[in-house]
């Protein structure tokens, strides 16, 4: 642990005595008719965001915080729909009453990014111009955009400051962003398993998996959906390549192994490992129903997030347009988003003066380590929470 101007201690209180659910959620929509301009210089006349809340919001509108997803995420954070009782909330282990992000204290907020394939305004929209789906003509949209569309709902909330911005991987990134983009709107930001920008190798991952997508024979430059067929066996492969560097290389040995599906070699090449039939069911789940062109567009946005281009590449000057106060949160197992990463993102806190808590916990899954129940973990995140005045 490495504090800034202030620090915290756990609080090690136990997990399995308060694991209550926040129960049946629904999901619900906010349009905008104002148009939004969008970073890449497109400008979206009118749009949909899919959100759900939890807790209550209190008078003074003091107590909300918003979680953001991960490129595959969706606002369904918590709790589970009455016609839907086994699709739990992807956080769930992390949001509801007495847990981490307590329901009973804060109202916390989740959104369909922009671009998504869970309800908000994406590729697989109705253009209004042309009366057909997006699909490839939806613009490229950036992380600095969901943060644009996001205020807007706020405003709607009545939510003029978020008590935390919180937010794994991706939505790290995201909640980086919105401290740097509306400071006066953010008093805390919760950064986890994230970077100030992606590595070469990133970029090189994102793009071996875009053109498993790309290069299938049913995208259709894009516009599969009028041809009623989706490009399947592409974004299987794209599922794939990004599960492996989710995983840590100790996780895969110690879950599979060199397991074998058959007491003996086949020769051929269907399934002959425990690992393949896991990656390739990982896969057919995932596209099955994830759409590729959101997909095409989370990477790109992960690919262009970094927020120190504005200012000729500088981290240290453009992190001192924050105010909020920041925990930072980094895996060792993690080796798409390495420590050393969020330590880049903690120097320059540090070099701002900023109050900012870091902790490197040593989690076995890997990236996955953000998603996951760990005593620990959750202390961490609990005992920050805890101390922010509402």
């Amino acid at each position: 642990m490495c504090n800034g101007r202030s620090g915290f201690s756990f609080s090690g209180d136990s997990l399995n005595s308060r694991t209550h659910s926040v129960g049946f959620v629904e999901a619900q929509h906010a349009h905008f008719d104002e148009p939004l301009v969008l970073r890449c210089g497109a400008v979206l006349p009118a749009y949909d965001l899919v959100y759900e809340t939890y807790g209550t919001l209190n008078a003074a509108k003091s107590n909300a915080i918003l979680v953001c997803h991960a490129l595959s995420g969706h606002h369904h954070l918590a709790g589970y729909y009455l016609e839907q009782p086994d699709d739990i909330g992807w956080w769930d282990n992390i949001i509801g009453p007495g847990k981490p992000l307590d329901t009973d204290r804060f109202f916390i907020v989740g959104v369909n990014n922009l671009g998504g394939c869970h309800g908000s305004t994406g590729p697989s929209s109705i253009n209004p111009a042309t009366g057909k789906p997006w699909g490839a003509d939806f613009p490229l949209v950036a992380v600095n955009d969901w943060v644009h569309a996001q205020a807007r709902l706020a405003d709607r909330l009545g939510i003029d400051s978020w008590a935390a911005v919180v937010g794994g991987s991706l939505g790290g990134m995201q909640a980086l962003r919105w401290a740097i983009t509306c400071p006066e709107r953010v008093r805390h930001s919760v950064v986890i398993a994230a970077a100030p920008k992606l590595s070469a190798q990133n970029i090189a991952f994102n793009d071996v998996a875009r053109q498993a997508i790309l290069t299938d024979p049913d995208f259709h430059g894009g516009h599969y959906y009028e041809h009623d067929v989706r490009p399947v066996r592409g974004l299987r492969l794209a599922r794939m390549i990004g599960h492996i560097t989710y995983l840590s290389d100790d996780q895969m040995g110690e879950k599979f192994g060199r397991v074998m599906r058959h007491d003996s070699f086949r020769y051929g090449y269907g399934i002959e490992f425990e690992i393949e039939s896991y990656l390739r069911y990982q896969g057919d789940k995932f596209a099955g129903y994830f759409d590729a062109n959101t997909y095409l567009l989370m990477t790109r946005a992960l690919d262009y997030f970094d927020p120190a281009r504005e200012c000729n590449g500088d981290l240290h000057v453009t992190l001192a347009r924050t105010r909020a106060a920041f925990l930072v949160i980094s895996f060792l197992t993690d080796w798409r988003f390495s420590p050393a990463r969020s330590k880049e993102i903690v120097a320059g806190l540090l070099a701002n003066r900023r109050d900012v808590s870091y902790a490197e916990l040593d989690l076995r899954w890997g990236h996955d380590s953000f998603l996951m129940e760990d005593p620990h973990y959750h202390a961490v995140l609990r005992t920050y929470l805890q101390r922010i005045k509402l």
